[in-house]
């Protein structure tokens, strides 16, 4: 069955349009309350934990949830702007049925969204997704008085996830000596990144730390580096942590403004791991991965292997698999032994850990592996066309994937919101992987 609201990470959307709207959003934690009620077999009244990002909709929205749960006899706990990481550590530190973040990650302001975790710090899995789904469509049925729900604040929240996050780094390693510049994208970390940093030890210097509600993402963060990198130059840090507007992307800069990706920064911490030590059994990539760090990973002996875009399918055959390591080349990166979700400051506090142990050489051997050049084409088709169905395309995607057999490869991917397929080649020469491309789009009607 294919969802109707739940993308990959939630649901996500315009504020004001469908489904981002308050009646949408009440009946939503109508819906999830019921659902949730079948699962929990903790003691007590099921209670659920709402955190948000900065985002101005997140006030009206988190109104909207909390009636929702309220009607449904399920009491609720606001923390108010906090990680979406953080909201995944403390529902299962706290024991709660259920977490829900009110944020649109890495989109405009204008965009918000609701993602839910389960009582363990895990996303939750494609069948209740499909329950809350079907439940939505029931009618709001308010319990009795004495049954509703009730709200309390936590007010410690953030400080209890500072704790958790300097409790990944090992205690035998700090941060004294470094300078670092914290890019928090006006987002939910504002107020967190920088003392967890600071805390460990590293002078800190905060940017994109004044969120106002319409500013989350824009120009900062981990999708808009150069204000970091910037920053890097400028004062002469020696690295720069940029982070999404909800706080589980990173992309890190050097003291030379080099930034490096998710993929780049996975090889980085796998590799420090096999060299103290560590077994590491397997490595989840996704669909667009590159290829080097694919090679470079399975040149260290490590096994590799790909799951669909998104971090909830990395992290489900990383369980399925028993491995701990896996990640995204836009920065979502997961390491099981310390989260059960993928967290940009815990994952740059493992990188930090793997550059001071080797006093920065980790870094230089990144330059060993260079990333091989993707190029991305984005072909619109008529109505009702079916590219896998496509028998003349897919001689030529054959032939291609042949001839570019150990150097390279090819990944078609249908977008799920409008009528346009991803062309994506890649090759160890860029003028190879433009040609492929180039080939395999004007076979596209």
């Amino acid at each position: 069955m294919k969802k109707k609201y739940f993308g990959t990470d939630g649901i996500r959307g315009e504020v004001g349009k469908s489904p981002i709207s308050p009646d949408f959003v009440m009946q939503l934690g109508y819906a999830a309350g019921r659902v949730f009620s079948k699962y929990w077999d903790g003691h007590g009244r099921q209670t659920v934990l709402i955190g948000k990002d900065t985002r101005i909709s997140g006030y009206m929205l988190e109104s909207a949830l909390e009636a929702g749960f309220c009607a449904a006899g399920v009491d609720v706990v606001l923390c108010g702007p906090i990680p979406t990481p953080g909201i995944a550590y403390l529902t299962r530190t706290l024991r709660l049925s259920a977490g829900v973040v009110i944020s649109a990650s890495h989109n405009p302001y204008q965009d918000n969204g609701i993602k839910f975790f389960t009582s363990f710090g895990d996303k939750l899995p494609d069948s209740i997704e499909y329950e809350i789904e079907q439940a939505i469509s029931e009618p709001l049925i308010c319990c009795s008085s004495d049954q509703l729900g009730k709200v309390r604040r936590l007010d410690d929240a953030a400080g209890r996830y500072i704790e958790f996050c300097k409790s990944t780094f090992p205690n035998d390693s700090d941060l004294f000596n470094l300078k670092l510049v914290v890019d928090t994208a006006n987002g939910a970390a504002y107020h967190i990144a920088r003392h967890v940093f600071h805390e460990l030890g590293a002078e800190v210097i905060p940017i994109g730390n004044q969120p106002n509600g319409m500013n989350i993402n824009d120009g900062f963060g981990a999708t808009s580096p150069q204000a970091c990198i910037d920053k890097v130059l400028e004062t002469k840090a020696d690295f720069g942590i940029a982070l999404d507007g909800d706080a589980d992307r990173l992309q890190l800069i050097d003291k030379n403004g080099n930034l490096f990706n998710g993929d780049q920064l996975l090889y980085l911490v796998v590799k420090d791991r096999l060299e103290t030590g560590n077994k590491v059994p397997g490595v989840v990539g996704t669909l667009m991965t590159n290829l080097a760090i694919e090679n470079a990973i399975k040149a260290l002996g490590v096994p590799f292997e790909r799951a669909n875009v998104g971090d909830r399918y990395v992290l489900e055959k990383l369980k399925n698999n028993g491995w701990q390591i896996g990640g995204e080349g836009s920065g979502h990166l997961l390491f099981l032994d310390k989260h059960s979700t993928g967290d940009g400051i815990v994952a740059a506090l493992q990188v930090l850990s793997a550059i001071y142990r080797t006093k920065g050489v980790i870094l230089e051997r990144l330059a060993e592996v260079p990333l091989y050049p993707q190029i991305l084409i984005n072909v619109k088709f008529k109505k009702g066309y079916d590219f896998k169905l496509d028998e003349n395309l897919s001689k030529v995607v054959q032939k291609s994937e042949s001839e570019l057999l150990g150097i390279g490869r090819v990944l078609l991917r249908a977008s799920g919101t409008e009528p346009v397929l991803r062309v994506m080649v890649e090759a160890n020469d860029k003028s190879i992987a433009e040609k492929y491309a180039q080939l395999i789009a004007k076979c596209i009607p």
